[in-house]
């Protein structure tokens, strides 16, 4: 019996060793030489592939984006009433923020330090969590299911005001439910908070 190695795809392996890097330390505490050693490869072999810290940096804040899609993607129901489809995205997309430890971190560092390489990772993210939404906005206008309105702002504020009921109203007051801020977010949005 033949048993081969497979050949070691390095430039994965600086991608892995970043992205822990970064998830660890931070941005601004991670350097090449840190990938290097977490990799177990030359510092050479980075550069091989990426020019820059902020390459890397970028390579993998492209995959994190390219996962939040996926998973609005798989959550999405197209059986479903926009408005319920539009809380259970939401609420799994923020999900999705809050556990992944590298945007946990880079929020940290935003918050505490403001590296600028850090906020501007986050806002690639947050852009991608409202392209998300912006789709699926303009499909419901398409459908009748909501009134002509800019997608791209609506899904703006509608981020906004999930984060609002799912993070910022708990900072100060009891938590709200996952049924509550469904509810609170489908009611502002269908009717607003005229008599």
């Amino acid at each position: 019996m033949d048993i081969r190695k497979l050949p070691v795809d390095r430039r994965l392996q600086v991608v892995e060793a970043a992205a822990q890097s970064f998830a660890m330390f931070g941005y601004k505490a991670t350097t090449m030489e840190l990938v290097a050693k977490i990799a177990a490869v030359g510092k050479g072999t980075i550069y091989t592939f990426f020019a820059t810290k902020e390459e890397l940096f970028d390579e993998i804040i492209g995959q994190l984006t390219g996962e939040l899609r996926s998973l609005a993607d798989r959550t999405i129901n197209r059986e479903t009433p926009f408005f319920e489809n539009l809380t259970i995205v939401l609420y799994e997309l923020l999900r999705f923020r809050e556990k992944h430890e590298l945007i946990v971190k880079l929020s940290q560092e935003v918050r505490d330090l403001g590296t600028p390489m850090a906020k501007e990772g986050i806002a690639k993210l947050e852009r991608a969590i409202v392209t998300c939404i912006q789709n699926e906005v303009a499909l419901a206008v398409e459908k009748g299911e909501v009134r002509s309105v800019d997608p791209e702002l609506t899904a703006f504020i509608m981020l906004r005001l999930y984060i609002s009921l799912a993070v910022d109203w708990s900072k100060e007051h009891e938590p709200l439910a996952r049924e509550e801020i469904a509810g609170y977010f489908a009611s502002l949005l269908k009717s607003g908070v005229g008599a």
